[in-house]
This record gives structure tokens, C-alpha cells and sequence, in this order.
């Protein structure tokens, strides 16, 4: 809401016709604060730190270290137990044919199937992995297009947000849309199909009448899209590159909206949320 009322008291009732360009500036005036912040927060480091040390689990580093030992662990152990079974069956004298009568054959029987079944857990850890999940390179060109009649004050603060958004987490495409005008497109974006080697330009009134985004401005609640390409709904967002992994959706009160396009499934965390 308070970045909703932001742009409402700062963006004018008519807006030129098309959205120009700016170069972003080396630093703002929030960047001042930050850097003393490092600099204190470096001095602190240099003095050591005196709080409790975090306990380190070794079981837990063991097993990431040996990953493939673990899988094929419950094979080994199924077929010792296996070998075992067979070995005393064979040096006790008891007769190979099992007889449900006796206590002996019935424990042994207990044995084999717990043996079986640790074999084939193996062989289940085995043959599922989880899938790696690594970072991309957005396929697009980069884009920077600012409504031009913008205070230096909100023009600032919006290069101040993709800043530390792109810094700080894996954001790779920023749009910001309010009431039905696109007030910044920056970062990667798709690759016009007319061949200037122009970014696609969004369409402000087909985005905001669009399901993803009429679904988040009425819940009035942020929509994080953690793999985009199993959303249909990836198709009102033809401006992203097409191999953005995730997307946010952001309501900016009731009448704008802001697109954050990462470049890692599941790359933002609960805090970057």
C-alpha cells in the first residue's frame, strides 16, 4: 500500500506516449548509508566476535560428503544379512527345506524378508536422485525504459530497488505497472520478433486484465511462482525471457503491480519474499 501511494502522488494524469531511457547512475543517495553501515559493521568484525560459536553436525556433513555410500548402504546391509542367513542355515544342521513347524525357520524366514527389503531400498535410492537446480543465463536483451514525467526522487528510489534486488538475490527482470501504465521495465526481457533487437514492450492493459494478475491484486496478497514453466499462466508474461525459472507477483494497492523475473527455481527464499 505505501508503495502504491508513492507512485499515485508522484506520477502524472498524462503520461507522454512512449517511455524513455535512462542511464542509471553509478551511486544514489542511499548507497552513502550502506557503505557506513559496511564500513561499522566491518570495524566490528575486525574487533572479533565474542558471541556463541554455531555447532557443526558432523553426521549431517558425513552423509552430503558420501552421498552415493549412503544410497548403496541398505544394498550392502541387506546382503550381508542375506549371506548370513544362509551361512548359519548351512553350519547349524538344520535341513534346507523350511519348515513352518519351527521356531528356526520362521526367524529365518523374518530375516530374508528384511534382508529383501533393505536390497530394494538401495536399489530405490539409487535410481531416484533429486534434480539439480542451477542458475541460467536469461535468453533476451537488456532493457531500461522509465516513464519519462517522474520525479528524480521516484525515478531514484525505483533504480535504488532493482539495485539491491538484482544485488541481493536472483532477480533478473523488474516491471513495474501502475494503474495501467508501465512505469519501469529493466533488467533482461525477450527479444523482439521484428529484428531490431529491441526488447518486447509490455502491454500495461492486457497485463492488468490478465487472470495472474487480477487473481493477485483481488487477494490483495503477494503470488510466487517458484517454477514458472509448469504455470500455464506464463503466457500473459511474454515480455520475461522465456527461460525466466521464477517469477513474484507483487499487488502495489489496488491499481498496480510489480513483476520480479529470477533466473534459479526456487531461487528466492522466505526472506527475499
Amino acid at each position: 500500500m505505501e508503495a502504491g501511494s508513492l507512485l499515485r502522488s508522484h506520477i502524472p494524469s498524462n503520461p507522454p506516449k512512449r517511455p524513455i531511457r535512462r542511464r542509471i547512475g553509478s551511486s544514489f543517495p542511499r548507497f552513502f548509508f550502506i557503505s557506513r553501515a559496511s564500513s561499522s559493521s566491518s570495524s566490528k568484525s575486525e574487533r572479533g566476535y565474542r558471541g556463541p560459536k554455531p555447532k557443526r553436525d558432523w553426521v549431517a556433513d558425513w552423509v552430503s560428503n558420501n552421498d552415493d555410500v549412503v544410497r548403496s548402504l541398505p544394498i550392502y546391509v541387506g546382503g550381508v544379512s542375506l549371506l548370513a542367513v544362509l551361512l548359519n542355515r548351512t553350519v547349524s544342521g538344520i535341513a534346507p527345506v523350511a519348515d513352518a513347524s519351527s521356531s528356526q525357520s520362521r526367524s529365518d524366514l523374518l530375516t530374508l524378508g528384511l534382508a529383501v527389503t533393505n536390497i530394494l531400498t538401495g536399489l530405490v535410492w539409487l535410481s531416484i536422485r533429486p534434480k539439480s537446480i542451477s542458475v541460467v543465463s536469461p535468453q533476451g536483451v537488456e532493457c531500461q525504459r522509465i516513464c519519462s514525467n517522474l520525479p528524480d526522487s521516484v525515478v531514484s528510489e525505483l533504480l535504488w530497488v532493482w539495485e539491491s534486488l538484482s544485488n541481493v538475490t536472483c532477480c533478473r527482470s523488474l516491471i513495474v505497472v501502475y494503474d495501467s501504465r508501465v512505469i519501469l521495465q529493466i533488467g533482461c526481457a525477450a527479444k523482439s520478433s521484428f529484428g531490431d533487437g529491441e526488447a518486447v514492450a509490455v502491454d500495461a492493459n492486457k497485463l492488468m486484465q490478465g487472470s495472474l494478475c487480477q487473481g493477485v491484486i483481488k487477494a490483495g496478497a503477494q503470488s510466487y511462482l517458484a517454477n514458472l514453466s509448469l504455470y500455464p499462466g506464463k503466457s500473459e508474461l511474454p515480455f520475461l525471457p522465456s527461460n525466466t525459472q521464477a517469477v513474484i507477483l507483487q499487488p502495489l494497492g489496488e491499481k498496480g503491480i510489480a513483476i520480479i523475473g529470477g533466473d534459479t527455481i526456487r531461487g528466492f527464499t522466505s526472506s527475499d519474499q
